[in-house]
């Protein structure tokens, strides 16, 4: 694999570790992230979600919701997520604060507010490198099913990036390939670090 990918979605880390956990087991150079100012996972009802710190081990979010409540964090899928996220990474990490992570090459979103958030904070960064990263959104309903698919989506899409000789000069052709294909339209803009 010659690219290096970040799945980044708001803040309940299940549609970005779903794509993250999928193309790790297929070998690719991923990392995943939460654009919100904290973790929020559903609680017992809407107004009352858990909240957690980004840097709070998933381990420690799955130890404290089985405390509270385990067959309705079972129930709900949420204790599942939180052993999955944490055989992919120890914890939860925030995007605005990834610089000490490097650069990517392609960033993938899963909704349109958090694709015009990295591609803000992306243009708000000082461009020293200047070097060429895709944001891509495939917009992704925030549920177990939808992210299970969304992330067969991201890897279908990151095969056809890895296939081109260079996706600077075929990004037009390969997304318009996947658009036909799974007849989903894409969003994507090219920023620079």
């Amino acid at each position: 694999m010659k690219f290096r990918y970040a799945m980044v979605c708001s803040s309940n880390q299940n549609r970005s570790m779903e794509a993250h956990s999928l193309l790790k087991r297929q070998g690719f150079d991923v990392s995943s992230y939460g654009t919100g100012a904290h973790v929020k996972l559903p609680g017992p009802s809407l107004r009352e979600p858990n909240v957690y710190d980004f840097g709070t081990p998933y381990r420690q979010m799955f130890d404290d919701l089985r405390r509270k409540d385990p067959d309705l964090y079972k129930r709900n899928g949420i204790l599942p997520m939180l052993k999955r996220n944490s055989s992919v990474k120890l914890a939860p990490q925030r995007w605005q604060e990834n610089a000490a992570d490097g650069s990517f090459d392609v960033v993938f979103t899963f909704e349109e507010k958090v694709f015009d958030m990295v591609v803000e904070d992306l243009h708000n960064r000082d461009q020293v490198l200047m070097k060429s990263v895709l944001v891509i959104n495939l917009e992704v309903k925030d549920n177990h099913e939808e992210a299970a698919i969304g992330a067969q989506l991201a890897l279908d899409l990151c095969q056809m990036i890895e296939a081109a000789d260079s996706w600077e000069d075929s990004v037009d052709g390969i997304i318009a390939a996947f658009e036909t294909k799974h007849r989903r339209k894409l969003l994507y803009s090219i920023s620079f670090y």
